[in-house]
């Protein structure tokens, strides 16, 4: 089985006025067993924050990364970090 993990993400480009969060969130629903959020930031980036197995925050990562997202995406910063809790479902900020 895979562990658990903290996935926070920092999503560059024209993400923010186009739905981006609200697919975000779609997408870490359809993999399931995910927690956390998205939120818009100041500066133009989502700040995309996933708790759950390694495996699934990975396969949301990836969708995050592959272009296959609202508006567009030019780059993905993240850290990985242990489960810290206190989410309920996924939720858009």
């Amino acid at each position: 089985m895979s562990e658990d993990v903290r996935l926070v993400a920092w999503v560059r480009g024209h993400v923010q006025g186009v739905g981006f969060r609200w697919f975000t969130r779609a997408k870490a629903l359809e993999i399931g067993c995910l927690q956390g959020f998205a939120l818009n930031l100041g500066d133009g980036r989502v700040q995309v924050v996933a708790e759950g197995r390694r495996d699934r925050c990975e396969r949301l990562l990836e969708w995050l990364q592959a272009g296959d997202t609202p508006g567009h995406v030019d780059g993905v910063t993240e850290i990985w970090d242990t489960p810290r809790g206190g989410y309920d479902g996924f939720a858009i900020r």
